[in-house]
C-alpha cells in the first residue's frame, strides 16, 4: 500500500487535536494545534512503517479532519 488515510479529530473538552483512526499501524498521538499534529505525522508516519516493514518509497498520506462546532444565532 502506498497510500494511507489518517482521520484526525478535535477534542473540545481536551483541547487537543488527535488520530482517530489510521491505516498505519500503531498510530496513536496528539497535538495542541492541528498544524502541530501534521507536522508530527509527516514524521512519525515513515518511522511506524518503517519499523512494520511497510515504508514504500514515496508514502501518500491523506488527512481527514473532523472539528465539530456550534453556531451561535446573533441577539
Amino acid at each position: 500500500m502506498d497510500s494511507y488515510t489518517v482521520t484526525c479529530r478535535w477534542d473540545a473538552e481536551a483541547r487537543v487535536w488527535y488520530v482517530a483512526e489510521s491505516d498505519v499501524p500503531g498510530l496513536a498521538t496528539g497535538a495542541d494545534t492541528l498544524d502541530e499534529l501534521v507536522r508530527k505525522l509527516q514524521e512519525v508516519i515513515p518511522e511506524l512503517l518503517a519499523v512494520n516493514d511497510q515504508l514504500p518509497a514515496t508514502p501518500e498520506i491523506h488527512f481527514v479532519v473532523h472539528a465539530d462546532a456550534r453556531a451561535e444565532r446573533a441577539a
